[in-house]
């Protein structure tokens, strides 16, 4: 059995044999590497402390700045910024393993979105990109968020649950 979701009006289908997504987690990176937020949502990968998601986010950040700059010069267009350089060298976008799927989604601003989900998760792209437009709505339009300060908000935490958890 397969079950669908539906975001603007568009049907994507194939979350998992029960019907729904399985997504382990999520981490919110600031552009200067910083963690942000982090949050569980399903039990199946091992529990880490704070301090090795802080360590996580500061490494992840740096291999993936690493990533960007190794990508190819021939493979780049030539068109881009006055500087000869272009910014659609994206880095690290995938790393999978037989256990899990890391996905990250870097916003033109530099925070990147991390998602923790099932390695056979199909359309991961389009869960990750509603999670990013619920930020945008929920975190970035709040008067009282400071731009790459943690992320708090009750009606954030229960709208990014509610998308997450819900039977699709």
């Amino acid at each position: 059995m397969t079950g669908r979701l539906i975001i603007a009006g568009k049907k994507y289908s194939g979350f998992s044999k029960f019907g729904t997504m399985v997504v382990y987690s999520l981490i919110i990176i600031n552009k200067a590497g910083g963690l942000i937020y982090q949050r569980d949502f399903h039990d199946g990968l091992n529990k880490l402390s704070i301090n090795d998601y802080l360590v996580l986010a500061g490494t992840f950040h740096g291999v993936h700045a690493i990533t960007r700059s190794l990508t190819p010069h021939h493979l780049l267009p030539t068109f881009g910024t006055s500087s000869g350089t272009n910014s659609t060298n994206t880095g690290l976008e995938v790393l999978e393993s037989t256990l899990f799927r890391l996905t990250c989604f870097q916003t033109f601003t530099g925070t990147k979105f991390l998602l923790f989900t099932e390695p056979t998760q199909p359309n991961v792209d389009v869960i990750i990109r509603k999670i990013y437009e619920l930020y945008a709505d929920y975190v970035m339009k709040n008067p009282f968020y400071t731009v790459d300060m943690p992320v708090r908000g009750e009606k954030w935490e229960r709208e990014v649950a509610g998308f997450v958890r819900a039977p699709r």
